[in-house]
């Protein structure tokens, strides 16, 4: 009886470290915006500590509901297209022998500092980048293609960015699975297309939609991608966070825009969650 209560002590020790680190590293900040959302503007900067709702009157404007619309639309498509590369990138790294090299080659680009990987974009895709260089110099085009500073180049490096994110949880779902069901299927008559879409795609479900919110949520919240690869209008919801923050210095707006931002995530999360559990559940 000694040994099992010193046992169920050590977990609760642990379990109150864990919600000690979740209440300074995450409720704190969050109340923290949450705060300053309903706080008074100071014109040079910061707020003053009287309540006010002007931060959340003054993101009542079309313009913002653009930059909304046009965040949740791209990161949607960047989420869709990581999932639809990575899960015949995942399926093949699952049933290789030399999975444990190919994970690896996976993770490498975490190695590397984002920026400079977004900058490696702006090298291939510039107006003398590579890619234009070589169109030019074999004749396709007479002048350079533009396909950088447009809502393109923002999807094609936020696709690239996260789609490790989008290949992890479906190279785990898809590990799971014995090889030998998708072999039976054939047998029984299934077509290839019919064993990838009655087979593998209902059995990996959860990993979809875990690859979905990994790269989904990162993508809403992206400030570097759309500011270095993006056009004026491919501007997204983290850099007008940071532009009122910073040119309008408005704090109070730009926390009542993260503040909406959080609670859209969670609400997404909480959903997929409940989701889950019910498709698990049947």
């Amino acid at each position: 009886m000694k040994k099992s209560f010193l046992k169920v002590s050590g977990y609760e020790k642990y379990g109150l470290i864990y919600l000690f680190w979740l209440l300074l590293f995450f409720l704190v900040p969050v109340f923290v915006i949450l705060a300053y959302s309903f706080l008074t503007r100071n014109y040079q900067g910061g707020v003053e500590f009287r309540f006010s709702l002007q931060g959340y009157k003054d993101i009542v404007n079309p313009n913002y509901l653009v930059i909304f619309l046009r965040t949740i639309i791209l990161s949607f498509i960047s989420s869709v297209l990581s999932i639809v590369i990575a899960i015949p990138v995942a399926y093949q790294m699952a049933f290789s022998k030399w999975k444990n090299l190919l994970l690896l080659l996976v993770i490498v680009p975490f190695w590397t500092n984002s920026l400079i990987r977004i900058y490696a974009w702006i090298f291939i895709l510039g107006n003398n980048g590579l890619v234009n260089q070589f169109l030019i110099k074999l004749g396709f085009v007479e002048s350079y293609v533009k396909f950088i500073y447009n809502n393109f180049a923002v999807v094609l490096v936020l696709v690239y960015t996260y789609l490790p994110f989008a290949i992890l949880p479906l190279y785990s779902s898809i590990e799971r699975l014995e090889k030998h069901i998708f072999e039976a299927a054939m047998d029984l008559g299934c077509t290839k297309r019919q064993v990838f879409f009655k087979v593998l795609l209902p059995n990996i479900r959860q990993g979809i939609v875990s690859s979905f919110v990994f790269v989904f949520i990162p993508s809403i919240g992206t400030y570097a991608v759309p500011e270095l690869v993006g056009g004026k209008n491919s501007r997204l919801i983290g850099n007008e966070i940071a532009r009122l923050l910073t040119t309008a210095k408005n704090w109070p707006a730009a926390a009542a825009i993260s503040s909406i931002l959080l609670s859209i995530t969670i609400v997404a999360v909480l959903v997929f969650m409940y989701g889950g559990e019910k498709r698990e559940a049947r």
